[in-house]
């Protein structure tokens, strides 16, 4: 099949070039996806650090507001836009691009409302950096949107934990059996 009857042949080709190489040496294959597995692995590796070293602190207290909200009964709307749609049925990831024009109204509403709100962008943050109406921002600074949904989901599984862990604080009551949890991801 020639590449132009493929849809998406040239997105699949450049992120795994070794694939489509004509080459029928095995072992030079099986090297290449080697390669490729631990560049990967190396680069959203850097990127949670990366966020990390910038946004720790931030997250702390950001889970700390979210704890004192679920301690007065307040609950968590998830929401996202494509793929990230997928990711807020586990809790949310709101955007890669941080551009998109549902969650921005969205986050505009929330505001509105008196509600806690926390984003999850990649890149620059796009225009959810440029909203007043963004409690808390956290971007996953890349170019990659694999590595960016990525750095997301540590981002909210690290908010989650946090907050999990401030809520028992707040109270001696255990309130994890009350808040639905998400499964652990680990690098």
């Amino acid at each position: 099949m020639r590449q132009e009857d493929r849809p998406g042949a040239d997105a699949m080709e450049s992120l795994y070039p070794f694939l489509y190489s004509d080459q029928a040496d095995l072992s030079a294959v099986l090297e290449q996806v080697r390669a490729s597995t631990v560049a990967k692995v190396q680069e959203i590796g850097e990127l949670r650090d990366a966020v990390c070293a910038r946004d720790g602190t931030r997250m702390a207290g950001c889970a700390q507001q979210m704890a004192a909200r679920f301690g007065t009964g307040g609950r968590l709307f998830a929401f996202g836009n494509g793929g990230s749609a997928t990711d807020a049925q586990q809790l949310a990831t709101l955007s890669t691009s941080g551009n998109s024009g549902n969650l921005l109204r969205a986050f505009d509403e929330a505001s509105r409302r008196g509600m806690l709100t926390v984003g999850l962008a990649g890149y620059d943050g796009g225009k959810m950096a440029e909203l007043d109406s963004i409690d808390h921002l956290f971007v996953a600074p890349s170019a990659s949107v694999h590595r960016i949904q990525e750095a997301q989901t540590t981002i909210y599984q690290v908010l989650w934990e946090l907050t999990l862990a401030a809520l028992g604080a707040l109270s001696p009551l255990n309130h994890q059996e009350e808040v639905s949890h998400v499964p652990r991801h680990t690098r």
